[in-house]
């Protein structure tokens, strides 16, 4: 067999995976889009849920959710950053820093149940927060700090070490060469795995069922110890778990239609700003 023949086989092959993962998201998408749209409205999205959900709206879920994902960014970012820049720029390389880089990897792995008895267990009865948003935030904020770790190095290595190096020739101390030279080159991928991450912790439903989400809340939490509803849970329960099932699934079709419109408008926002700081930077 020739090697222009060898080639143009694999190329096949691989053309006919790349459309099997393709043709089955895109089945996936009009399969939720086609029940799930004519469900949408201004109602559905704004109202509470009334009669046991099986009517009103989603507007509790999507505040809960949109709650415990800024809690989660705001607790995971700062944490997950300084760790990157630390093992990064600061720690001796060694094998002890590579078995820590392959634990953080390691937990990216971990199911996401094992995130949410870990958060029961330890913060709400150990250490008394009980569960509400502020335990499951902090659940899942553990649970996305490998990846904005992962992403933030993976950013630091990216860049050049002639930049350190003329920072550190000009007189300026390390902290300042990271902070003015090295941070702002490597921010849009800091950003753009930063938001990845949380776009999975908005779409998770094992941590928080366990952390803090409830059933059926028709109000809004008032602090950040409250219970609140989460969108992925309010399908879960609407899909598996409501006795009246067949009254609800347009519900949960309209449900599962919003949750994959936020999951996109964050992955275009890290896109969007992906593309801002490298233009950005593009241009100093």
């Amino acid at each position: 067999m020739t090697k222009q023949m060898t080639e143009k086989i694999w190329f096949t092959i691989c053309g006919l995976f790349a459309a099997m993962t393709i043709g089955a998201l895109l089945l996936l998408l009009y399969w939720i889009v086609s029940n799930g749209a004519h469900v949408l409205s201004w109602t559905f999205i704004t109202d509470t849920p009334r009669k046991n959900m099986t009517e009103g709206g989603i507007w509790p879920a999507i505040v809960g959710t949109f709650y415990v994902a800024s809690l989660t960014i705001l607790i995971s970012v700062p944490v997950g950053i300084g760790a990157a820049i630390y093992l990064n720029e600061y720690a001796k390389q060694g094998p002890v820093v590579q078995i820590i880089r392959m634990s953080i990897r390691n937990l990216a792995g971990v199911p996401s149940i094992v995130y949410g008895l870990f958060g029961l267990a330890i913060f709400a009865s150990m250490l008394k927060l009980g569960t509400g948003l502020i335990t499951a935030a902090i659940t899942l904020a553990i649970m996305v700090l490998p990846w904005v770790i992962t992403s933030t190095e993976e950013a630091l290595k990216a860049v050049p070490t002639s930049f350190r190096e003329g920072g550190l020739a000009l007189g300026a101390t390390k902290w300042q060469t990271i902070r003015q030279l090295v941070l702002p080159s490597a921010i849009p991928g800091m950003a753009t795995g930063s938001i990845l991450g949380l776009a999975r912790a908005a779409g998770e439903t094992a941590p928080i069922i366990l952390t803090g989400a409830a059933y059926f809340l028709p109000v809004l939490p008032a602090s950040i110890q409250d219970n609140f509803m989460a969108l992925p849970y309010h399908l879960y329960i609407l899909a598996t778990q409501h006795a009246q099932s067949s009254v609800v699934r347009p519900i949960a079709y309209g449900t599962a239609l919003v949750l994959i419109l936020m999951v996109v408008l964050l992955n275009l926002s890290a896109i969007l700003l992906r593309n801002h700081f490298r233009k950005k930077n593009e241009l100093l």
